[in-house]
């Protein structure tokens, strides 16, 4: 027992992240479920996390042929089911199921055009996210919870208007750059991902870092992390196994407590 406890206290700090970046992509992956199911399951994810206490808020993924998987605006993020989601194409014509996308996806496919890494995009107005773009100040990165975000979170400080038309999707593009974030004045964020999962995942995190912010600023000043240990933060949240593992529980307690969802 006493050799056992020698060897595992002596495992140097290299080889033991390396064991633990290999246990992490081995053991938590992306599950299989159809995209139009994971569509509905990070709609009512963000609706628990109460993002969408209104019809605002979209959901988008690139499909084939220029053509994208959304939520659609009837019935808003809370009543979303794997039949509920519908596809559009870069006319915002459904091609796929019935309704009609949320008019905000316009600005989607500006960002889309600007940024052919990504694949999927998340935009709604939860309520520390929104009072945070009120006071013209940038998100800080002052936890381990909020370190995703560390040198990847860009700022637009003035509000175009409402994101309906092309102007508001060039100046969001534009402002958004090569940052997997932005804070969005007098409105709210957007998240982009290379994976549905990864844009949720940054979505939920958001609004926890900006509610982190402005009760950390209630009762002091905020203390900035190293940033060599943010950057090394970032790197390990957005681990596609972290990503995937936080997303696909988050997925399961939903489709436990909430069925429906799948039909």
């Amino acid at each position: 027992m006493a050799d056992s406890d020698s060897t595992f206290f002596e495992v140097d700090d290299a080889a033991n992240r390396e064991n633990v970046d290999k246990d992490i992509e081995e053991n938590l992956r992306e599950a299989s479920w159809p995209i139009q199911l994971k569509v509905a399951l990070a709609c009512r994810k963000l609706a628990a996390e109460g993002h969408a206490e209104t019809l605002a808020g979209q959901v988008t993924v690139k499909a084939e042929n220029e053509t994208f998987w959304s939520n659609q605006i009837q019935g808003g993020f809370s009543n979303a089911t794997q039949g509920s989601v519908l596809r559009f194409d870069n006319e915002m014509e459904v091609v796929e199921g019935t309704g009609i996308p949320n008019m905000g996806v316009r600005f989607h496919l500006w960002v889309y055009r600007a940024r052919p890494d990504i694949n999927a995009i998340v935009h709604t107005h939860p309520p520390h996210a929104a009072a945070l773009s009120m006071t013209g100040k940038e998100l800080k990165i002052a936890h381990m919870d909020s370190t995703m975000f560390f040198d990847d979170c860009a700022h637009l400080k003035e509000w175009p208007g409402v994101p309906v038309a092309n102007e508001e999707g060039r100046i969001i593009s534009e402002a958004l750059g090569d940052k997997s974030t932005i804070l969005l004045a007098n409105h709210g964020y957007l998240t982009v991902g290379k994976t549905l999962e990864e844009a949720t995942y940054l979505a939920v995190q958001f609004e926890r870092a900006a509610r982190l912010q402005i009760m950390a600023e209630s009762i002091g000043d905020i203390q900035a992390i190293e940033d060599h240990h943010a950057q090394d933060a970032h790197d390990f949240l957005l681990r596609d196994g972290v990503v995937f593992g936080t997303f696909n529980a988050w997925a399961e307690e939903l489709l436990r407590d909430h069925p429906e969802i799948a039909s």
